[in-house]
């Protein structure tokens, strides 16, 4: 029988799904045969026509599991899955939940099930979290993003809520300079009221890094040069509004950046493309100049092309800080080792009754 852990959190854009993509990498590496399966997901998209859950797709890869995402993600409510749960008759989805995880966790040592965006959801199929952990006969672990002392009551929260089921927490995007009180302080007092803290993970500006490709889609914008860099990461973003002589002095401020100009500022571009620049977003739908493109070119350095203007798009770019895909290589390879070095295993394994293979 499988050692099953259930990994939820206590609001959205958490880490849980980092999480349970390293905690998986581990167990394989231990030479334990893991799965991993996203119980319910009660707003999932469609994409031609099927139900397109990422978290399951990049799982599915990264687990190299033979089912099929169907299995993998048993009730995902697609619009008209809800429609059709709201109208009634209701779905049975307990039962279909069963069926594939007996399928899923056959011959598995270990199984990685996601919660869903928080404790509170998938009353709507009769799946809450306390309950599938129980049909599942899952320990769960909570992941808190750093929010203090939110975060505090958020663990103990979970804890009244899950009970003899907690096996503990994780803390997840905490800030350097809170690294010893989290540790030294909210540790211990969580640990003193039943909540074991099994990391502190730092932040990381890299693992909140949207990809130039995630501005674009979010942008709507096109694209006017180098679709080979598109997949880059992009740390941070500066708006190009002040004169030449500044220019320079300014963008070297910031690496892997993101540059946010008008597109008649010819001058502004060029600058920027001559300090760590991962992407160029031009405003107000105006052409760079063929001087421009040519060195974005030269510098394998994309130019996002966008009608709006720069405020509103500084501020549907600053939206995607902190929100975006984890499904990129260089992130997992990042925390992969955030976990090593400060996640505790062993006490993971001992709560599980997991040992290494």
């Amino acid at each position: 029988m499988a050692a099953n852990l259930y990994v939820t959190s206590a609001e959205t854009y958490s880490g849980k799904s980092s999480i349970c993509v390293g905690l998986g990498m581990r167990m394989r590496q231990d030479g334990l045969k893991v799965g991993y399966m996203k119980p319910v997901n009660v707003e999932c998209p469609l994409c031609e026509g099927v139900a397109q859950d990422d978290d399951v797709t990049f799982a599915k890869q990264v687990f190299e599991m033979a089912e099929p995402a169907e299995l993998i993600g048993p009730v995902a409510l697609t619009p008209a899955r809800l429609e059709q749960q709201l109208r009634g008759p209701e779905t049975d989805y307990e039962a279909r939940l069963l069926n594939a995880f007996e399928k899923v966790s056959a011959n598995r040592d270990a199984m990685i099930l996601e919660g869903g965006r928080s404790m509170r959801e998938g009353y709507l199929v009769n799946l809450p979290p306390r309950r599938v952990a129980d049909l599942l006969h899952a320990r769960v672990m909570v992941v808190l993003k750093y929010d203090a002392p939110l975060m505090i009551d958020r663990a103990l929260s979970a804890h009244n809520y899950f009970g003899e089921q907690l096996l503990g927490c994780c803390i997840n995007e905490t800030p350097r300079h809170q690294l010893d009180w989290v540790q030294d302080r909210v540790a211990p007092y969580l640990q003193r009221h039943g909540v074991a803290v099994l990391g502190t993970l730092r932040s990381d500006p890299l693992l909140a890094a949207p990809s130039v490709a995630e501005l674009s889609e979010g942008l709507g914008a096109e694209n006017l040069c180098c679709p080979e860099s598109m997949n880059e990461l992009v740390e941070n973003m500066l708006v190009g509004a002040m004169s030449v002589e500044s220019a320079l002095s300014y963008f070297r401020r910031q690496h892997n950046k993101v540059v946010v100009t008008g597109g008649d500022r010819a001058d502004i571009q060029l600058a920027a493309l001559e300090t760590s620049t991962r992407c160029l977003v031009l405003t107000g739908n105006l052409y760079p100049s063929p001087a421009v493109l040519n060195r974005a070119e030269e510098l394998h350095v994309p130019i996002l092309l966008t009608n709006k203007d720069t405020l509103s798009t500084t501020e549907i770019v600053e939206g995607f800080f902190g929100r975006s895909r984890f499904q990129q290589p260089q992130k997992v390879q990042r925390f992969t080792s955030l976990l090593e070095e400060h996640f505790d295993f062993a006490a993971l394994y001992a709560a599980l009754n997991l040992k290494k293979a």
